[in-house]
Protein backbone atom coordinates (compact mmCIF):
# COMPACT_ATOMS: atom_id res chain seq x y z
CA UNK A 1 0.00 0.00 0.00
CA UNK A 2 1.77 3.67 -0.98
CA UNK A 3 0.00 6.61 0.40
CA UNK A 4 0.33 10.12 -0.40
CA UNK A 5 -2.57 12.82 -0.53
CA UNK A 6 -5.14 9.81 -2.08
CA UNK A 7 -4.83 6.55 -0.28
CA UNK A 8 -3.55 4.07 -3.16
CA UNK A 9 -3.95 0.63 -3.43
CA UNK A 10 -1.23 -1.10 -5.56
CA UNK A 11 -0.24 -4.72 -5.43
CA UNK A 12 2.46 -6.22 -7.37
CA UNK A 13 2.11 -9.86 -8.56
CA UNK A 14 4.94 -11.75 -10.33
CA UNK A 15 4.74 -15.28 -11.68
CA UNK A 16 8.01 -16.74 -10.79
CA UNK A 17 8.48 -19.34 -13.51
CA UNK A 18 8.07 -16.79 -16.59
CA UNK A 19 9.24 -13.44 -14.48
CA UNK A 20 5.65 -11.17 -15.78
CA UNK A 21 4.52 -9.19 -13.42
CA UNK A 22 1.33 -7.59 -13.69
CA UNK A 23 -1.07 -5.22 -10.93
CA UNK A 24 -4.13 -4.37 -8.97
CA UNK A 25 -4.67 -0.47 -8.32
CA UNK A 26 -7.35 1.07 -7.12
CA UNK A 27 -8.83 3.18 -4.56
CA UNK A 28 -10.16 1.81 -1.27
CA UNK A 29 -12.20 4.95 -0.34
CA UNK A 30 -13.78 4.64 -3.34
CA UNK A 31 -14.16 0.95 -3.67
CA UNK A 32 -13.16 -0.21 -6.88
CA UNK A 33 -9.75 -0.97 -8.78
CA UNK A 34 -8.49 -2.27 -12.05
CA UNK A 35 -5.60 -5.11 -12.96
CA UNK A 36 -2.86 -4.31 -15.35
CA UNK A 37 -1.75 -7.43 -17.41
CA UNK A 38 -3.22 -10.40 -15.92
CA UNK A 39 -2.01 -13.78 -15.58
CA UNK A 40 -4.28 -16.58 -16.47
CA UNK A 41 -4.58 -17.35 -12.75
CA UNK A 42 -6.93 -14.60 -11.85
CA UNK A 43 -7.65 -15.61 -8.45
CA UNK A 44 -5.40 -13.85 -7.13
CA UNK A 45 -6.40 -10.41 -7.65
CA UNK A 46 -9.86 -11.89 -7.09
CA UNK A 47 -9.01 -12.83 -3.65
CA UNK A 48 -6.36 -9.15 -2.85
CA UNK A 49 -9.38 -7.24 -4.42
CA UNK A 50 -11.67 -9.25 -1.88
CA UNK A 51 -9.18 -8.52 0.93
CA UNK A 52 -9.20 -4.61 0.24
CA UNK A 53 -12.67 -4.59 -0.11
CA UNK A 54 -12.74 -3.06 -3.94
CA UNK A 55 -14.19 -4.47 -6.85
CA UNK A 56 -12.57 -5.03 -9.71
CA UNK A 57 -14.12 -2.85 -12.49
CA UNK A 58 -12.34 -3.15 -15.54
CA UNK A 59 -8.58 -5.04 -17.29
CA UNK A 60 -5.91 -2.89 -18.72
CA UNK A 61 -3.37 -4.65 -20.95
CA UNK A 62 0.03 -2.63 -21.80
CA UNK A 63 -0.26 -4.90 -25.26
CA UNK A 64 -0.83 -8.33 -26.82
CA UNK A 65 1.62 -10.04 -24.61
CA UNK A 66 3.65 -13.47 -26.61
CA UNK A 67 4.74 -15.31 -23.65
CA UNK A 68 2.08 -15.69 -21.14
CA UNK A 69 -1.65 -16.31 -21.66
CA UNK A 70 -3.60 -13.61 -20.57
CA UNK A 71 -6.06 -13.64 -17.94
CA UNK A 72 -8.34 -10.83 -19.78
CA UNK A 73 -10.42 -13.81 -21.04
CA UNK A 74 -11.33 -15.39 -17.99
CA UNK A 75 -12.14 -11.96 -16.16
CA UNK A 76 -14.63 -11.06 -19.13
CA UNK A 77 -16.09 -14.76 -19.55
CA UNK A 78 -15.82 -15.22 -15.76
CA UNK A 79 -16.75 -11.78 -14.46
CA UNK A 80 -17.95 -9.70 -17.13
CA UNK A 81 -15.04 -6.90 -17.34
CA UNK A 82 -14.55 -4.76 -20.04
CA UNK A 83 -10.56 -5.11 -21.35
CA UNK A 84 -8.93 -1.68 -22.46
CA UNK A 85 -5.88 -2.21 -24.92
CA UNK A 86 -4.43 0.36 -27.43
CA UNK A 87 -6.72 -0.22 -31.24
CA UNK A 88 -3.03 -1.22 -32.81
CA UNK A 89 -3.86 -4.48 -31.34
CA UNK A 90 -6.21 -5.09 -33.40
CA UNK A 91 -8.10 -8.07 -30.45
CA UNK A 92 -10.15 -10.44 -32.18
CA UNK A 93 -12.87 -9.28 -28.73
CA UNK A 94 -15.02 -6.30 -27.16
CA UNK A 95 -12.64 -3.98 -26.23
CA UNK A 96 -12.37 -0.46 -25.15
CA UNK A 97 -9.67 1.55 -27.33
CA UNK A 98 -7.34 3.51 -25.29
CA UNK A 99 -4.51 6.20 -26.96
CA UNK A 100 -2.24 8.08 -26.15
CA UNK A 101 -2.35 11.12 -23.82
CA UNK A 102 -5.97 9.39 -22.56
CA UNK A 103 -6.87 9.60 -18.57
CA UNK A 104 -8.62 7.11 -16.99
CA UNK A 105 -9.90 7.17 -13.55
CA UNK A 106 -10.73 4.60 -10.71
CA UNK A 107 -12.15 6.35 -8.14
CA UNK A 108 -10.06 9.47 -7.28
CA UNK A 109 -6.57 7.57 -8.74
CA UNK A 110 -6.04 8.79 -12.21
CA UNK A 111 -4.23 6.58 -15.01
CA UNK A 112 -2.49 8.35 -17.56
CA UNK A 113 -1.74 6.35 -20.88
CA UNK A 114 1.67 6.59 -23.16
CA UNK A 115 1.58 5.01 -26.07
CA UNK A 116 5.12 3.52 -26.04
CA UNK A 117 5.67 1.22 -29.09
CA UNK A 118 8.59 -0.82 -29.97
CA UNK A 119 8.38 -4.10 -28.19
CA UNK A 120 4.92 -4.07 -30.12
CA UNK A 121 3.31 -1.59 -32.36
CA UNK A 122 0.48 -0.93 -29.42
CA UNK A 123 2.31 -1.38 -26.34
CA UNK A 124 1.32 1.35 -23.59
CA UNK A 125 2.64 2.40 -20.25
CA UNK A 126 0.61 3.87 -17.71
CA UNK A 127 1.21 6.45 -15.02
CA UNK A 128 -0.83 6.36 -11.93
CA UNK A 129 -1.54 9.70 -9.84
CA UNK A 130 1.75 11.19 -11.98
CA UNK A 131 4.07 8.55 -9.29
CA UNK A 132 4.01 5.46 -10.61
CA UNK A 133 4.77 4.13 -14.00
CA UNK A 134 3.89 0.50 -15.52
CA UNK A 135 5.87 0.15 -18.21
CA UNK A 136 4.86 -3.06 -19.19
CA UNK A 137 7.32 -4.38 -21.95
CA UNK A 138 9.47 -1.43 -22.50
CA UNK A 139 11.55 -0.24 -19.81
CA UNK A 140 12.63 -2.92 -17.23
CA UNK A 141 14.61 -2.50 -14.07
CA UNK A 142 18.56 -2.43 -15.81
CA UNK A 143 17.27 -3.12 -19.01
CA UNK A 144 15.04 -2.30 -21.91
CA UNK A 145 12.62 -4.71 -24.17
CA UNK A 146 13.62 -7.04 -27.36
CA UNK A 147 11.74 -5.51 -30.60
CA UNK A 148 11.90 -8.53 -32.71
CA UNK A 149 8.60 -10.35 -31.52
CA UNK A 150 6.31 -7.86 -33.64
CA UNK A 151 7.70 -6.63 -36.43
CA UNK A 152 11.25 -6.02 -38.19
CA UNK A 153 13.77 -5.98 -35.12
CA UNK A 154 15.55 -2.92 -36.42
CA UNK A 155 11.86 -0.88 -36.81
CA UNK A 156 10.89 -1.93 -33.50
CA UNK A 157 14.39 -0.59 -31.73
CA UNK A 158 13.54 2.77 -33.85
CA UNK A 159 10.48 3.00 -31.87
CA UNK A 160 11.28 1.34 -28.83
CA UNK A 161 14.14 4.48 -28.95
CA UNK A 162 11.65 7.02 -28.76
CA UNK A 163 9.58 5.53 -26.11
CA UNK A 164 12.48 4.92 -23.83
CA UNK A 165 13.12 9.16 -24.39
CA UNK A 166 9.44 9.31 -23.84
CA UNK A 167 10.00 7.48 -19.94
CA UNK A 168 13.08 8.42 -19.17
CA UNK A 169 11.84 12.36 -19.53
CA UNK A 170 9.48 11.10 -16.60
CA UNK A 171 10.35 13.04 -13.26
CA UNK A 172 13.08 11.51 -11.39
CA UNK A 173 10.97 10.55 -9.13
CA UNK A 174 8.31 8.27 -10.57
CA UNK A 175 8.86 4.59 -9.18
CA UNK A 176 9.01 2.23 -12.40
CA UNK A 177 7.30 -0.94 -11.92
CA UNK A 178 7.92 -3.38 -15.13
CA UNK A 179 5.83 -6.13 -16.87
CA UNK A 180 9.10 -8.62 -16.34
CA UNK A 181 11.32 -8.99 -13.83
CA UNK A 182 14.86 -11.07 -14.06
CA UNK A 183 14.32 -14.37 -15.41
CA UNK A 184 12.08 -13.92 -18.12
CA UNK A 185 13.12 -13.65 -21.96
CA UNK A 186 12.47 -10.76 -22.87
CA UNK A 187 15.48 -8.86 -21.59
CA UNK A 188 18.65 -10.63 -20.97
CA UNK A 189 20.20 -8.16 -18.72
CA UNK A 190 17.44 -7.07 -15.88
CA UNK A 191 18.32 -6.40 -12.30
CA UNK A 192 17.10 -8.35 -9.52
CA UNK A 193 14.90 -5.85 -8.47
CA UNK A 194 11.39 -5.79 -8.97
CA UNK A 195 10.89 -1.98 -9.16
CA UNK A 196 13.22 1.30 -9.35
CA UNK A 197 12.78 5.00 -10.05
CA UNK A 198 13.25 6.94 -13.13
CA UNK A 199 16.57 8.45 -11.70
CA UNK A 200 18.24 5.18 -10.91
CA UNK A 201 17.33 4.36 -14.60
CA UNK A 202 18.52 7.09 -15.83
CA UNK A 203 21.79 6.59 -13.86
CA UNK A 204 22.52 3.23 -14.39
CA UNK A 205 20.39 1.23 -17.24
CA UNK A 206 22.77 1.04 -20.12
CA UNK A 207 19.36 1.25 -22.49
CA UNK A 208 19.04 4.98 -21.05
CA UNK A 209 22.93 5.92 -22.22
CA UNK A 210 22.19 5.84 -26.06
CA UNK A 211 22.25 8.95 -27.72
CA UNK A 212 22.20 8.15 -30.96
CA UNK A 213 19.18 6.49 -32.46
CA UNK A 214 21.47 4.37 -35.13
CA UNK A 215 23.91 2.88 -32.51
CA UNK A 216 20.87 2.08 -29.82
CA UNK A 217 19.11 0.09 -33.03
CA UNK A 218 22.53 -1.48 -34.02
CA UNK A 219 23.06 -2.89 -30.37
CA UNK A 220 18.99 -3.61 -30.04
CA UNK A 221 18.12 -5.05 -33.10
CA UNK A 222 21.03 -7.78 -32.07
CA UNK A 223 19.16 -9.97 -30.02
CA UNK A 224 20.56 -13.10 -28.93
CA UNK A 225 17.83 -14.30 -26.57
CA UNK A 226 15.84 -17.32 -28.05
CA UNK A 227 12.34 -17.10 -29.10
CA UNK A 228 10.07 -19.25 -27.48
CA UNK A 229 8.38 -21.35 -30.05
CA UNK A 230 4.56 -20.58 -28.28
CA UNK A 231 5.14 -17.30 -29.50
CA UNK A 232 2.69 -17.21 -32.42
CA UNK A 233 0.70 -19.69 -30.62
CA UNK A 234 0.72 -17.12 -27.10
CA UNK A 235 -0.52 -14.34 -29.52
CA UNK A 236 -2.75 -16.08 -31.36
CA UNK A 237 -4.48 -16.83 -27.99
CA UNK A 238 -4.60 -13.40 -25.87
CA UNK A 239 -5.75 -11.79 -29.75
CA UNK A 240 -9.12 -12.95 -28.98
CA UNK A 241 -11.65 -14.63 -28.31
CA UNK A 242 -11.54 -14.84 -24.94
CA UNK A 243 -9.61 -18.28 -23.28
CA UNK A 244 -11.48 -19.93 -20.77
CA UNK A 245 -10.01 -22.01 -17.78
CA UNK A 246 -9.69 -25.62 -19.59
CA UNK A 247 -10.53 -28.48 -17.57
CA UNK A 248 -7.77 -30.38 -15.77
CA UNK A 249 -6.13 -33.06 -16.68
CA UNK A 250 -7.22 -37.18 -15.22
CA UNK A 251 -5.37 -39.80 -14.36
CA UNK A 252 -4.29 -42.32 -16.81
CA UNK A 253 -3.18 -45.82 -16.73
CA UNK A 254 -0.81 -45.67 -19.36
CA UNK A 255 0.70 -42.79 -21.68
CA UNK A 256 -0.14 -44.87 -25.43
CA UNK A 257 1.28 -42.89 -28.01
CA UNK A 258 1.71 -39.87 -26.72
CA UNK A 259 4.99 -38.16 -25.60
CA UNK A 260 5.70 -38.29 -22.01
CA UNK A 261 6.16 -34.91 -20.54
CA UNK A 262 8.02 -36.15 -16.37
CA UNK A 263 7.75 -33.24 -14.33
CA UNK A 264 8.84 -34.71 -11.16
CA UNK A 265 12.43 -34.19 -9.55
CA UNK A 266 15.63 -35.54 -11.87
CA UNK A 267 16.42 -37.48 -9.43
CA UNK A 268 13.09 -39.75 -9.29
CA UNK A 269 13.47 -39.44 -13.22
CA UNK A 270 16.66 -40.91 -13.33
CA UNK A 271 16.42 -43.47 -10.75
CA UNK A 272 13.30 -44.62 -13.07
CA UNK A 273 11.00 -43.30 -15.66
CA UNK A 274 9.16 -43.82 -18.71
CA UNK A 275 10.74 -45.07 -21.91
CA UNK A 276 10.96 -42.14 -23.79
CA UNK A 277 9.92 -39.65 -21.40
CA UNK A 278 11.24 -35.73 -21.40
CA UNK A 279 11.90 -34.58 -17.92
CA UNK A 280 11.74 -30.78 -17.06
CA UNK A 281 10.82 -31.06 -13.15
CA UNK A 282 8.22 -28.45 -12.52
CA UNK A 283 10.08 -27.66 -9.31
CA UNK A 284 12.77 -26.25 -11.58
CA UNK A 285 12.48 -22.41 -12.45
CA UNK A 286 10.97 -21.32 -16.17
CA UNK A 287 8.78 -24.85 -16.38
CA UNK A 288 6.44 -23.57 -18.58
CA UNK A 289 9.57 -21.90 -21.07
CA UNK A 290 11.68 -24.68 -20.83
CA UNK A 291 8.65 -27.40 -21.69
CA UNK A 292 7.48 -25.00 -24.58
CA UNK A 293 11.10 -25.22 -26.33
CA UNK A 294 11.01 -29.38 -26.18
CA UNK A 295 7.17 -30.11 -26.89
CA UNK A 296 6.35 -30.16 -30.66
CA UNK A 297 2.93 -27.96 -31.62
CA UNK A 298 -0.03 -29.69 -30.91
CA UNK A 299 1.29 -32.99 -29.98
CA UNK A 300 -0.48 -35.29 -27.62
CA UNK A 301 0.96 -34.88 -24.34
CA UNK A 302 0.94 -36.81 -20.97
CA UNK A 303 2.43 -35.99 -17.79
CA UNK A 304 4.22 -38.08 -15.15
CA UNK A 305 4.00 -36.54 -11.57
CA UNK A 306 4.63 -38.16 -8.29
CA UNK A 307 1.01 -36.60 -6.99
CA UNK A 308 -2.12 -35.44 -8.35
CA UNK A 309 -1.18 -31.63 -6.83
CA UNK A 310 1.90 -31.81 -8.89
CA UNK A 311 0.26 -33.11 -12.03
CA UNK A 312 -2.28 -30.05 -11.56
CA UNK A 313 0.97 -27.58 -10.77
CA UNK A 314 2.41 -28.69 -13.88
CA UNK A 315 -0.56 -28.32 -16.27
CA UNK A 316 -1.43 -24.71 -14.99
CA UNK A 317 2.26 -23.78 -15.75
CA UNK A 318 1.82 -25.26 -19.42
CA UNK A 319 -1.77 -23.38 -19.91
CA UNK A 320 -0.05 -20.58 -18.88
CA UNK A 321 2.52 -20.82 -22.15
CA UNK A 322 -0.71 -21.91 -24.41
CA UNK A 323 -0.03 -25.42 -23.76
CA UNK A 324 -3.60 -25.81 -23.36
CA UNK A 325 -4.79 -29.29 -24.57
CA UNK A 326 -3.17 -32.38 -22.14
CA UNK A 327 -4.43 -35.81 -22.05
CA UNK A 328 -4.27 -36.71 -18.64
CA UNK A 329 -1.38 -37.23 -15.97
CA UNK A 330 -0.01 -40.73 -14.97
CA UNK A 331 1.01 -41.29 -11.21
CA UNK A 332 4.08 -42.98 -10.05
CA UNK A 333 4.24 -46.59 -11.52
CA UNK A 334 7.06 -49.32 -12.34
CA UNK A 335 9.10 -47.16 -14.72
CA UNK A 336 11.70 -49.44 -15.99
CA UNK A 337 14.36 -46.81 -17.23
CA UNK A 338 17.22 -45.65 -15.69
CA UNK A 339 19.98 -42.24 -16.71
CA UNK A 340 23.16 -42.25 -15.01
CA UNK A 341 24.64 -39.22 -13.89
CA UNK A 342 28.48 -37.59 -13.80
CA UNK A 343 29.51 -35.57 -10.74
CA UNK A 344 31.88 -32.62 -11.03
CA UNK A 345 34.99 -34.28 -9.96
CA UNK A 346 34.27 -37.30 -12.81
CA UNK A 347 33.52 -34.34 -15.41
CA UNK A 348 36.81 -33.01 -14.32
CA UNK A 349 38.45 -36.48 -15.98
CA UNK A 350 36.62 -36.15 -18.97
CA UNK A 351 37.61 -33.20 -19.96
CA UNK A 352 39.43 -33.47 -23.28
CA UNK A 353 38.90 -37.08 -23.21
CA UNK A 354 38.22 -38.70 -26.46
CA UNK A 355 36.30 -41.63 -25.21
CA UNK A 356 32.94 -39.33 -24.53
CA UNK A 357 31.17 -36.94 -26.61
CA UNK A 358 30.86 -33.79 -24.42
CA UNK A 359 27.80 -31.59 -24.99
CA UNK A 360 27.55 -28.21 -23.93
CA UNK A 361 23.69 -27.50 -24.04
CA UNK A 362 23.91 -23.99 -23.51
CA UNK A 363 23.40 -20.94 -25.40
CA UNK A 364 25.99 -20.07 -28.38
CA UNK A 365 26.23 -16.19 -26.15
CA UNK A 366 26.54 -18.53 -22.98
CA UNK A 367 29.02 -20.88 -24.70
CA UNK A 368 31.26 -17.32 -26.12
CA UNK A 369 31.85 -16.33 -22.42
CA UNK A 370 33.74 -19.49 -21.54
CA UNK A 371 33.51 -23.34 -22.61
CA UNK A 372 35.07 -26.71 -21.67
CA UNK A 373 37.59 -27.95 -23.90
CA UNK A 374 37.02 -30.32 -26.31
CA UNK A 375 33.39 -29.61 -25.96
CA UNK A 376 30.55 -29.51 -28.57
CA UNK A 377 27.59 -26.97 -28.17
CA UNK A 378 23.78 -28.30 -29.04
CA UNK A 379 21.41 -25.98 -27.46
CA UNK A 380 19.05 -28.27 -25.13
CA UNK A 381 15.60 -26.33 -26.98
CA UNK A 382 17.54 -27.60 -30.25
CA UNK A 383 17.73 -31.31 -29.86
CA UNK A 384 14.75 -32.38 -30.93
CA UNK A 385 14.21 -29.62 -33.33
CA UNK A 386 17.29 -30.31 -35.24
CA UNK A 387 18.26 -33.97 -34.26
CA UNK A 388 21.73 -35.74 -33.16
CA UNK A 389 23.57 -36.10 -36.18
CA UNK A 390 26.45 -33.94 -35.27
CA UNK A 391 26.95 -36.65 -32.55
CA UNK A 392 28.12 -40.48 -32.85
CA UNK A 393 25.95 -42.90 -32.11
CA UNK A 394 27.76 -45.28 -31.04
CA UNK A 395 30.09 -43.15 -28.67
CA UNK A 396 28.93 -42.30 -25.17
CA UNK A 397 27.79 -38.50 -24.11
CA UNK A 398 28.13 -36.59 -21.09
CA UNK A 399 25.99 -33.63 -21.06
CA UNK A 400 26.92 -30.04 -19.54
CA UNK A 401 25.32 -26.69 -18.83
CA UNK A 402 25.82 -24.17 -16.12
CA UNK A 403 24.33 -25.72 -13.61
CA UNK A 404 23.20 -29.03 -14.47
CA UNK A 405 19.74 -28.16 -15.45
CA UNK A 406 19.56 -27.96 -18.90
CA UNK A 407 21.67 -30.72 -18.51
CA UNK A 408 19.39 -32.55 -17.39
CA UNK A 409 16.88 -32.02 -19.58
CA UNK A 410 19.36 -32.86 -22.80
CA UNK A 411 20.02 -35.94 -21.45
CA UNK A 412 16.73 -37.05 -21.55
CA UNK A 413 15.88 -36.15 -24.76
CA UNK A 414 19.10 -37.84 -26.05
CA UNK A 415 18.34 -40.89 -24.22
CA UNK A 416 15.07 -41.11 -26.22
CA UNK A 417 16.75 -40.85 -29.40
CA UNK A 418 18.91 -44.32 -28.00
CA UNK A 419 22.12 -42.17 -27.11
CA UNK A 420 24.05 -43.62 -24.30
CA UNK A 421 23.77 -40.84 -21.93
CA UNK A 422 24.70 -39.07 -18.79
CA UNK A 423 24.10 -36.18 -17.56
CA UNK A 424 25.86 -33.49 -15.34
CA UNK A 425 22.89 -32.78 -13.39
CA UNK A 426 24.16 -31.11 -9.98
CA UNK A 427 26.93 -28.47 -10.89
CA UNK A 428 28.46 -27.29 -14.28
CA UNK A 429 30.39 -25.06 -16.32
CA UNK A 430 30.35 -22.40 -13.64
CA UNK A 431 31.94 -25.12 -11.09
CA UNK A 432 35.14 -24.71 -13.23
CA UNK A 433 35.22 -20.18 -14.29
CA UNK A 434 38.16 -20.42 -11.46
CA UNK A 435 40.03 -22.92 -13.33
CA UNK A 436 42.65 -21.85 -16.20
CA UNK A 437 43.21 -25.47 -17.41
CA UNK A 438 39.16 -26.53 -17.94
CA UNK A 439 38.08 -23.21 -18.43
CA UNK A 440 39.14 -20.66 -21.62
CA UNK A 441 37.87 -18.25 -22.81
CA UNK A 442 36.57 -18.38 -26.45
CA UNK A 443 39.14 -16.60 -28.57
CA UNK A 444 37.99 -17.21 -31.83
CA UNK A 445 36.37 -19.65 -33.81
CA UNK A 446 35.21 -22.98 -31.72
Amino acid sequence: MLTSETVLLFRQFVNDDLGCASYLIGDPAAGVAVVVDPAFAIEQYLEAADEAGVRIERVLETHTHADHVSGHGRLALEHGLPVAIHGLAEPGYPFEELADGQELTVGAVRIRVLHTPGHRPEHCAFVVDERIALTGDSLFVGDAARPDLAIDARDGAEDLFRSLERLSALPEEVEVFPGHVAGSLCGGKMSAERSSTIGAERATNAALEFRSLQEFVLVSASVSTPRPPTTERVVELNRGPWVAWPEPPGGLPEAGDAVVLDVRAFSEHAAGHLPGSISVPVSGGSFGTKAGFVLAPGERVVLHASSVDEATAAAQLLWAVGILELAGYILDTDAPETLATVDLAELEHLIGSSDVQLVDVRELAERDAGYLPGSRNIPYRLIRKLGCGALEQSKPVVTVCESGARAAIAASLLQREGFDVRAVADGGIADFAGDTVAFRRCGGGH
